[in-house]
Parts: C-alpha cells; sequence; structure tokens
C-alpha cells in the first residue's frame, strides 16, 4: 500500500508544480490580458512612446497599446497608418 501512495502522491506533487498548459485552455489563464475598450485618435511623437504591443487575439477589438514615458497605455486602432509605421519601425 505505502508504494501505491507514494507513486501517487509523487504524481501530484508534479502535476501541481507542472505549468504547462493545452492550447485549448490557454483562453482560461488567469494572467491579466489587455484589453482595449476605447480608442484613442490622437498622434504621439515617437520620442514619447518607449514601447508599442498589440492586444490578445482574445480582445473583441483588435488594437494597439502605445506605451509612453509618462507610463501611461493609449489604444489605437490597428488599421492606423502612424501607429503601424511605428510599430513596425520598433520591431
Amino acid at each position: 500500500m505505502k508504494p501505491v501512495c507514494l507513486t501517487l502522491g509523487l504524481l501530484l506533487l508534479a502535476a501541481c508544480c507542472c505549468d504547462a498548459m493545452p492550447k485549448g485552455l490557454q483562453v482560461f489563464n488567469t494572467q491579466t490580458v489587455n484589453c482595449c475598450s476605447e480608442m484613442s485618435s490622437g498622434r504621439i511623437p515617437l520620442k514619447f512612446i518607449t514601447n508599442i504591443t498589440k492586444t490578445s487575439s482574445a480582445c473583441a477589438q483588435p488594437a494597439f497599446i502605445v506605451h509612453t514615458l509618462k507610463r501611461k497605455m493609449i489604444c489605437y486602432n490597428q488599421t492606423s497608418q502612424w501607429v503601424l509605421d511605428i510599430y513596425n519601425t520598433l520591431q
């Protein structure tokens, strides 16, 4: 009986410590997903932009998130040509 309990205990421990997740379950991941509900239309000079990221595919609206020097995150539509140009420049 002891070897069975030991084996089941080690298997349970390995399952708890493993962070692998099937692709189908990644939607239910507990990590924060940044999505945009409102889009901005004003331009930001390149010297004030620190990074640009795309929103997750789990978001309803595809968008770019522009990170500024003042640590603000501003959403822009992915069809905005100037944001797309800056995104391609920074990548």
